[in-house]
């Protein structure tokens, strides 16, 4: 097991839940921006958000930003020491930091000194796109050794200010590469790990990236807080990471949807019907398995399995609860609207359906 470290209210490592994080793509200076887009990811289910801090002026707005952020926040630093002290004084309950690239060690005890007498973290950032030229020059390209070696001389550097307050990531824009780099740190350490793909483009690859690297990873035991990386808006990113660690079988808050591939059997417009049945029910925090399915073969099981489901056919369609078909549906054209709207037509709340599902 992990060590712990706290970030805010949100524990990290130890054996607490993977928590998730985003960042914002506001500029840091914008507060009101800032703001709102921090109240949009949590309202999505982000943990952490981490946001830029670049200049002093950023730094300044960042202090006003943690002081009415309804989440703990992270200051990401790069180059200057001095902002990840103005940061931390100003309310950050975590610093990102890369020690190799802010200077000489007594500017890395400076942070940590600051750090450790505000109670704060360090998250370790290593990443394949900006490793050290002598580890470049020794490995030639960005491996995973090559990572690890730099994590390790990192933590070495802060333990030896006498922190060990400390995250740490290895991230690649390659999955095989992060994986691996992630598997050979948490043989030889029991700092927690702040998992992640890089750098992984537009949302359809950057999801499939994401799943692979880290829900691979988690399945393997190895993560203690995420963050999906996405061309797209932050807000994208959670629901994503969310959909993951649910994936993984680590949450299980929410609905889990159940629907077939379709096939020449189908007879009814299942890829309309499933979509909208997951948008609206996007924001249910009930965990409970919602099928949708198009055919008589596998439909009516895996509908009856399922807290609420709908098996639609040639010309009929089902409604089940928890085994029980409760609806008839003598067309499929019913099957077009929203499972909850069309529960409330017939006078049935979708809670009065599925009870308090444990």
């Amino acid at each position: 097991m992990t060590k712990q470290i706290t970030v805010g209210p949100v524990k990290i490592g130890g054996g607490a839940p993977v928590s998730i994080q985003s960042m914002l793509n506001t500029r840091t200076t914008d507060i009101e921006g800032s703001l709102r887009q921090i109240r949009e990811l949590a309202a999505a289910g982000c943990e952490i958000a981490r946001l830029a801090v670049y200049d002093q002026d950023a730094a300044a707005a960042f202090g006003k930003i943690c002081g009415a952020s309804p989440l703990p926040l992270v200051a990401d630093i790069h180059f200057d020491y001095r902002l990840a002290i103005l940061a931390a004084e100003a309310g950050a309950a975590k610093i990102r930091i890369n020690p190799g690239n802010i200077g000489g060690e007594e500017r890395v005890k400076a942070v940590a000194d600051c750090c450790k007498a505000h109670h704060i973290p360090i998250r370790i950032g290593v990443n394949g796109g900006s490793l050290e030229k002598d580890l470049l020059e020794k490995y030639g390209h960005p491996t995973p050794e090559a990572l690890v070696e730099s994590a390790f001389s990192h933590i070495r550097l802060l333990e030896k200010f006498g922190f060990d307050d400390i995250c740490v990531s290895m991230k690649s824009s390659s999955v095989p590469l992060m994986m691996k780099a992630y598997q050979l740190f948490s043989a030889q350490s029991d700092y927690p790990l702040h998992v992640g793909v890089t750098e992984t483009g537009t949302e359809h690859m950057g999801v499939i990236k994401s799943a692979m690297g880290i829900g691979g990873l988690l399945c393997m035991g190895i993560g203690d807080t995420i963050r999906v990386s996405l061309t797209a808006d932050p807000v994208r990113e959670v629901y994503a990471a969310h959909d993951i660690l649910k994936a993984a079988g680590l949450r299980h808050d929410g609905v889990n949807i159940v629907a077939c591939p379709t096939c020449g059997r189908t007879r009814i417009d299942l890829i309309s019907l499933a979509s909208r049945v997951e948008a609206a029910l996007r924001d249910c925090k009930k965990p409970i398995t919602v099928a949708v399915m198009g055919c008589v073969v596998n439909g009516p099981g895996e509908a009856r399995e399922a807290d609420v489901g709908i098996a639609g056919g040639d010309g009929v369609g089902m409604l089940f609860a928890k085994g029980e078909m409760i609806l008839g549906l003598p067309d499929d054209r019913h099957l077009q609207i929203d499972m909850e709207e069309y529960l409330k037509e017939h006078g049935l709340e979708i809670e009065e359906v599925t009870g308090d599902v444990e």
